[in-house]
């Protein structure tokens, strides 16, 4: 992948997007009933969407299109997850709009960076890439705040604990996540990452604000 035509195909496809990260949902649901419906999941995210456990992805803020597209994925097997499948599994599609929308409209947590040490590294690659190792801008896709592409279905990245978006980077780099056809822009780039980078990345976009 050549990162300067990724990196104007990825920003072109944010450019023509409308700008919907505070409008209207994307996704059709009940955010009254997703509230109903959220006990199970608040187990391990937390009644307001945000998890105790790091490991665990702060849920609160995220795009309902996004939460929508991981959920399918948990339920049909092409992401793996033992807790996260048999939740899945239980859900009608009905059920997957509400939870998507309630959690969309919470606020997304306010986090520091984890390691201010490691800014100006992240900055750089989440800015500008990488042209050595091919790596185009994250904020293409995630946007200069980390807020994401909802009618995209790229994910908020902004307040995610830094130990759990290091794992998926990990997981990216590794194949052993595998979503859906999208989720190959994010394998090749993670592979292009070397451990420094994606500790300093999963820290930077834990603090974006």
């Amino acid at each position: 992948m050549n990162i300067r035509r990724a990196s104007i195909c990825i920003l072109t496809a944010v450019i023509l997007t409308p700008l919907q990260i505070h409008a209207e949902s994307l996704i059709e649901g009940s955010a009254e009933a997703g509230k109903a419906k959220s006990l199970t999941c608040s187990a391990c995210h937390g009644q307001d969407g945000n998890s105790v456990n790091p490991l665990w992805p702060n849920i609160a803020g995220q795009s309902a299109t996004y939460i929508v597209a991981q959920l399918k994925a948990f339920k049909a097997g092409t992401r793996s997850d033992p807790l996260m499948t048999g939740q899945a599994m239980l859900l009608s599609d009905d059920d997957l709009g509400d939870l998507a929308v309630y959690f969309e409209g919470l606020p997304a947590p306010a986090l520091a960076v984890a390691n201010p040490g490691t800014i100006a590294r992240a900055q750089a690659i989440y800015r500008g890439g990488n042209e050595k190792s091919n790596v185009p801008a994250c904020m293409a896709c995630h946007g200069p705040t980390g807020r994401g592409n909802p009618a995209a279905s790229y994910p908020a990245l902004k307040g995610q604990r830094a130990i759990y978006t290091a794992k998926q980077l990990r997981d990216y780099a590794s194949n052993a996540r595998r979503s859906d056809g999208k989720t190959h822009i994010m394998r090749d780039i993670a592979s292009r990452l070397n451990e420094e980078d994606i500790l300093a990345l999963a820290s930077y976009v834990q603090g974006l604000k």
